[in-house]
C-alpha cells in the first residue's frame, strides 16, 4: 500500500504528539535523558553517602534532583540504591512554598495513577497540585503504597517529633532545631538526609555542621547557571551582567558569604582540590613550614610541573608539640612521599623567620634546631601580607589555561582555612585559623619555577665530559 508525502508526515506528527504526552506523563522515566544531561544532579543521585546537600543558586537544578530523588524512593526504583517501600518528609521553610515549589516539584515527577490518596490541609485531593498536601500515599513497584509527607517550618519543631523515617528532604535551609529533630526521626532505619537550598543567610549553622564538616557520612555539591544544560548561554551572560558581585556568588554559584567577606573567593574547592596522585620525582620542590607550639605547626609538601602549576601534595599539621617530634615526623612523611635530599640527606624547607629567634631554652633557634635534625630550613620570606595575598589570588584564579594552584584532598587544614579566612576591620584579615596560609604565602612568593625532567646526554655529548673530566682529573658523572 502506498502511503503520500501528507498522510505519512500526518502519521509521524502523531505519534512525536503521543510520544510527548507519554514523555510529560512520566517525567520520572525520562529524567537526565540525553542529550540534555546535568551531570551534577547525577552526581548527587550516585552518591550512597546519608547526608547529601546541594549548594546551589536560583534555577541551577536543585530542586529539580531533590524532587526527583523523593520520587525515586517513593516508587522504589532508585537506580543506585536498594529499594524498598519508604516512608519520608519533604521540608519547607512556609506552607505556601510548599505548595508552590517542593509539593509541586514531587507531584510533576509522579504519574497521576501512581497516587492512591492524598489527603490535604486545604484544597481538594483530586487536584492536590492546587492545595496544600498533607501525605501523598503512592503506590511502588513492590505492590505496597510508600508515604510521602509534607512539613512546613513555620510550623515548630514539636510538630517534627514521633515517627520514624527513611528519608527527610529539606527544600531550603531549615532551621537547626528542626534539622536536630529530623536527625532523630531517621536514627531507627538508618534514614537518608538530603537538603538542597541557596546559602542566602550567611553563615549559620549548615556552613558549620555540613559544609566545614568532616563527618564521612556528609558529602555536599555546588551548583551554578552554567551546570544547568536547559538554561542558555546567552540567558547566563545576560543575567551575569545585571548582578553585582556578591550576589552572583550566591544567587549563582550556590556560595556561602560572609558578612566581612572571604580573603580568598576564589577557592572553590570542586576545581581546586584534586585526587591525590603519584608526583613525578623531578617537580618535587621544597617544603614550606609555619613554626608554633602551642599553636599549631604547619607544613606543607609543594611540587611544580612544567608549565609552572603548584601542587600542594602533603601536610604535617600539629599542636603542642616540640621541634624533635615535628622534625621526626616531617622525615617520615618525606621518606613516604620519597621525598628529594641532598647529599647530606638533609630535606630542605622554607620557614617563617620568627624561627631565627632562641628558643625558650635559650641556646639555638627553632631553625636551628630542624636544621639539626635533617630539615634545611631557609628563613629568607617574604612575609608581606598583601602582596602575599595578591599572589595566592593570582595562583587561585590562573590564567586561560585554568588554576595554578591544586591541593590534594588529604591537606585538610589548609583547604579548611582557605574555605574560613575572612577579612576583619581596617581591611585586615581576621588573625586566626591561618597557619597553613602563611607558609603557603611564603612558598608562592618565591615564584616558584615549572620543572622538567632533565636531558639525557647523547653518546657524543657523554664522550666528551668523560673526556673533559679525564683531562681535569675529576670522576665522570660526579657534580659539584
Amino acid at each position: 500500500m502506498n502511503i503520500d508525502e501528507k498522510e505519512l508526515l500526518s502519521r509521524l506528527i502523531s505519534v512525536e504528539r503521543a510520544l510527548s504526552a507519554e514523555r510529560e506523563n512520566n517525567k520520572l522515566a525520562h529524567y537526565n535523558e540525553p542529550p540534555l544531561v546535568h551531570e551534577k544532579q547525577l552526581a548527587f543521585h550516585r552518591c550512597l553517602k546519608r547526608n547529601r546537600w546541594v549548594f546551589g543558586g536560583n534555577r541551577s537544578g536543585k530542586t529539580e534532583c531533590g524532587a526527583a530523588e523523593v520520587a525515586y524512593l517513593a516508587r522504589g526504583v532508585h537506580p543506585y540504591r536498594q529499594n524498598k517501600r519508604t516512608e519520608g518528609w519533604v521540608v519547607s521553610l512556609t506552607r505556601e512554598v510548599q505548595r508552590d515549589v517542593a509539593q509541586r516539584k514531587v507531584l510533576s515527577y509522579l504519574k497521576k495513577e501512581w497516587i492512591a490518596e492524598a489527603v490535604m490541609i486545604s484544597g481538594r485531593s483530586s487536584a492536590p497540585e492546587n492545595g496544600v498536601i498533607d501525605y501523598l500515599l503512592v503506590e511502588n513497584v513492590f505492590g505496597t503504597l510508600s508515604r510521602i509527607g509534607f512539613k512546613s517550618c513555620e510550623s515548630g519543631r514539636e510538630k517534627f517529633q514521633g515517627t520514624g523515617l527513611d528519608y527527610v528532604w529539606f527544600d531550603e535551609e531549615p532551621p537547626e532545631d528542626i534539622y536536630d529533630e529530623c536527625r532523630m526521626r531517621l536514627v531507627d532505619r538508618k534514614g537518608l538526609m538530603f537538603g538542597t537550598m541557596t546559602p542566602l543567610k550567611g553563615l549559620t549553622f549548615v556552613y558549620d555542621r555540613i559544609y566545614m564538616s568532616d563527618d564521612p557520612e556528609v558529602w555536599y555539591e555546588f551548583m551554578e547557571w552554567a551546570d544547568n544544560p536547559h538554561i542558555a548561554a546567552d540567558e547566563i551572560e545576560a543575567l551575569t551582567a545585571t548582578l553585582p558581585a556578591d550576589v552572583l556568588e550566591s544567587r549563582r554559584y550556590g556560595r556561602f558569604i560572609m558578612r566581612s567577606g572571604l580573603v580568598y573567593p576564589e577557592f572553590d574547592e570542586s576545581v581546586h582540590v584534586i585526587d591525590p596522585f603519584p608526583v613525578p620525582r623531578e617537580w618535587q620542590d621544597v617544603m614550606s613550614i609555619d613554626p608554633g607550639l602551642h599553636n599549631p605547626l604547619a607544613c606543607h609538601w609543594y611540587a611544580v610541573d612544567g608549565d609552572g602549576r603548584v601542587y600542594v601534595v602533603a601536610e604535617h599539621f600539629a599542636a603542642g608539640k616540640d621541634v624533635d617530634w615535628h622534625a621526626e615526623k616531617i622525615r617520615a612523611k618525606c621518606a613516604e612521599l620519597g621525598w628529594k635530599s641532598d647529599r647530606s640527606g638533609r630535606y630542605r624547607a622554607l620557614i617563617d623567620s620568627a624561627a631565627n629567634q632562641r628558643t625558650l631554652s635559650g641556646t639555638r633557634s627553632v631553625s636551628t634546631l630542624f636544621s639539626e635534625r635533617g630539615v634545611l630550613t631557609d628563613t629568607r620570606v617574604n612575609k608581606d601580607l598583601y602582596s602575599g595575598i595578591n599572589t595566592v589570588k593570582s595562583y587561585l584564579k590562573g590564567d586561560g589555561g585554568g588554576p595554578r594552584l591544586y591541593i590534594f584532598k588529604s591537606c585538610v587544614n589548609l583547604i579548611r582555612e582557605l574555605k574560613t579566612y575572612t577579612w576583619g576591620e581596617e581591611d585586615t584579615p581576621v588573625k586566626r585559623d591561618d597557619h597553613c596560609l602563611d607558609e603557603l604565602r611564603y612558598y608562592l612568593m618565591t615564584a616558584p619555577k615549572g620543572k622538567t625532567a632533565p636531558d639525557v646526554p647523547g653518546e657524543v655529548r657523554r664522550d666528551k665530559e668523560r673526556l673533559a673530566a679525564a683531562l681535569t682529573g675529576r670522576r665522570y658523572g660526579r657534580r659539584r
